[in-house]
């Protein structure tokens, strides 16, 4: 586990809401190393994405939800792939997780 201090438990006692923020912050935090040219930093920010994303996948029983889940999870392992280095394709990501919550994105604009 990257966060360490985080249990599945725990992490179910979020909101749906919450969830979304705390995995759009390490995909915000990865935008700020992109700006840094520290791109170790970026594929750190988004392995800790893509644990988030699979603890949120694990808590929900909205299939649908899972389903979009999953599909920004590829998109997100694309850009791992390319090695991080695309402020403007992580802006995109950071847009598409917002817009799988109304209420994440309400909060963040």
């Amino acid at each position: 586990m990257l966060h360490t201090n985080l249990t599945s438990e725990k992490w179910k006692q979020f909101s749906l809401d919450k969830q979304i923020l705390m995995i759009a912050n390490e995909i915000n935090r990865a935008k700020n190393w992109i700006d840094k040219k520290d791109f170790e930093k970026v594929l750190n920010c988004y392995d800790r994405a893509f644990e988030l994303i699979d603890l949120t996948v694990d808590s929900s029983k909205n299939r649908s939800l899972v389903n979009e889940l999953m599909r920004f999870r590829e998109l997100l392992a694309t850009e791992y792939i390319h090695r991080g280095h695309n402020a403007e394709q992580n802006l995109k990501l950071f847009k598409v997780l917002l817009s799988l919550n109304l209420e994440s994105y309400n909060i963040y604009n």
